[in-house]
């Protein structure tokens, strides 16, 4: 260990070297609550000669790892060449017990802002977080970005990263009103992406319909019904071939309504543009006697009469 104190610009800096000791080697458990730090009494006898002004602040450093955090004073009751330390501003310098740790006292600004992250979702069960943190950042004196403080609530620990400070990387936070940010928790999992709307899958189930529609289409156009064969009640033979007629349009007809192959074809049913089957209002006028045919009024009696014979009378 090593005493002195040097002037920077006029100022008196004071500058110390101790070994390091962690806050479990003495029975104070409120010395892990905090960021507060119990140095040896020689160091108060230096810091008043210098007149350190309050609050005494101070910057630590790990010359072996070159890692370094911000504190405050709790008392000077630790043995002379050593002083005592957090657990967790231990491990945030990567001190190890008996570790050699720079002394420095610093000014500060008063901070206006922070951003915290926690480490687990358990944090986010806490009713107000932000006023129970209110109430355990007043152990501290500092923050500093990069490091890790442990707050203690409802008998859980509760790890949280120091991720942003202003106006400066290390700031003051005694009586001051800082505004405090939150970023997700370490732990913390995105939800997931929302499903598709059901605006896709009307769409897709109009495409669908609109397929099925050019389908039916296109086989009621194939569709020829009435073209077997006629034949007659009685079982005769039909002497005569009859006209068969089709109430579906043939390609013909189609290109005729169109209005690309001559004049418009009558029908009771018609194939539009817009690929829909369209059934008219008007009946399918009858078909004209064949040549040769004659019409049915014309046509002669059948030669065989019933009952034409002679009148006969029973007498007695």
């Amino acid at each position: 260990m090593s005493y002195g104190y040097f002037y920077d610009d006029d100022l008196p800096i004071f500058k110390q070297i101790y070994h390091c000791l962690p806050a479990s080697s003495l029975n104070k458990p409120q010395l892990e609550l905090g960021d507060k730090i119990i140095m040896p009494a020689s160091a108060l006898d230096l810091l008043t000669k210098l007149e350190i002004s309050f609050p005494m602040l101070f910057k630590l450093k790990n010359p072996a790892s070159g890692r370094v955090t911000h504190c405050g004073v709790l008392e000077f009751t630790a043995e002379e060449c050593t002083m005592h330390l957090p657990s967790w501003m231990m491990e945030n310098l990567l001190l190890e017990e008996g570790d050699m740790v720079k002394v420095k006292n610093v000014s500060l600004p008063a901070g206006t802002y922070m951003q915290l992250q926690p480490h687990t979702k358990n944090f986010l069960d806490i009713t107000n977080p932000r006023a129970m943190l209110e109430t355990k950042l007043r152990s501290f004196s500092c923050l500093t970005t990069g490091d890790t403080i442990v707050i203690d609530y409802n008998n859980k620990k509760f790890y949280i990263d120091i991720v942003d400070t202003k106006p400066s990387a290390a700031v003051c936070i005694i009586d001051t009103d800082c505004e405090v940010d939150f970023a997700p928790p370490l732990d913390y999992e995105e939800a997931e992406e929302p499903k598709p709307s059901n605006l896709s899958s009307k769409t897709k189930s109009r495409e669908s319909s609109e397929t099925q529609s050019e389908e039916l289409a296109t086989k009621l156009i194939k569709f020829k019904p009435f073209t077997g064969s006629a034949r007659r009640l009685d079982g005769k033979p039909i002497s005569e071939s009859v006209a068969v007629v089709s109430s579906s349009p043939m390609p013909q007809q189609l290109e005729d309504t169109d209005g690309t192959n001559g004049p418009t074809s009558s029908s009771s049913t018609t194939f539009q543009r817009s690929r829909k089957v369209v059934f008219g209002s008007k009946g399918t006028p009858e078909a004209a006697p064949m040549a040769g045919q004659k019409h049915p009024q014309e046509v002669e009696k059948p030669k065989f009469q019933a009952f034409t014979g002679k009148k006969y009378t029973l007498q007695d």
